[in-house]
């Protein structure tokens, strides 16, 4: 079995990964409680953790009850939709987007990569945003004077152009170690990590038309699992009540 460097999950990412999973995304403070001993997080410890989060805007309380905060709750929505993939058969077009503004402070510029990411594209050079325009979602209206968008036929080989965007191999390799180890997890609290990251390698995951992807590419075996795993949490007992 392949041996994988997981981020380990401190208190407060057990309780924002089982709310992030939930729908909806409410739990009671015993469910919370009960959660914390499955996943080997002792209750004074959780119950200072979800204190916290109430006092930083992650968590808003009702009663004995506990939901992501709007802003959480937007989070859980992106992520979502980030999780289903919609793609469209692929001509062999690419979707370029080309940033033409300067002088930008740097706080606009980390929103901006971080934005063109999400919608999957990666940076050729910088400046110079680019996929293959295999999605079935539209780019944002954005201003004319801040970025121009193209339809383009590389010259270069697309396998090849893929692998200098994306490490293809790299993330294949990790997404079957993903797999091999969801299939036998030796704890709850390994079963919620390593789901954990199965949402940040989906959500990075580059999408690309079937024509350029390894045959064992194991996106879809991950949202599969993943989707049994959070269906299973949601119908817990543990989170009742």
């Amino acid at each position: 079995m392949t041996t994988l460097a997981l981020r380990p999950l401190s208190a407060r990412s057990v309780v924002l990964s089982l709310l992030l999973g939930v729908h909806p995304a409410e739990l009671s403070a015993a469910a919370l409680v009960r959660a914390g001993e499955l996943f080997d997080v002792p209750e004074t410890t959780l119950r200072a953790a979800v204190s916290r989060m109430v006092s930083a805007g992650d968590l808003v309380r009702d009663g004995s009850t506990y939901t992501l905060s709007e802003r959480l709750l937007n989070r859980q929505r992106r992520q979502d939709e980030s999780l289903r993939i919609d793609q469209v058969d692929w001509d062999g077009g690419w979707e370029q987007v080309v940033i033409t503004s300067s002088g930008r402070s740097a706080s606009d510029r980390a929103e901006l990569r971080s934005t063109l990411a999400a919608l999957r594209l990666a940076e050729l050079r910088e400046g110079v945003w680019l996929r293959p325009a295999n999605l079935a979602r539209p780019l944002p209206a954005w201003p004319a004077d801040l970025i121009t968008t193209f339809t383009v036929t590389p010259s270069e080989e697309p396998s090849e152009l893929s692998r200098r965007l994306w490490d293809v191999d790299g993330r294949a390799a990790h997404g079957r170690g993903l797999l091999e180890e969801m299939a036998d997890p030796d704890t709850a609290r390994t079963a919620l990590t390593l789901n954990a990251a199965v949402v940040r390698h989906l959500l990075a995951d580059p999408a690309l038309p079937r024509e350029l992807l390894p045959a064992d590419w194991p996106s879809v075996a991950l949202r599969t699992a993943y989707d049994s795993y959070r269906s299973s949490l949601s119908a817990s007992s543990v989170l009742a009540g």
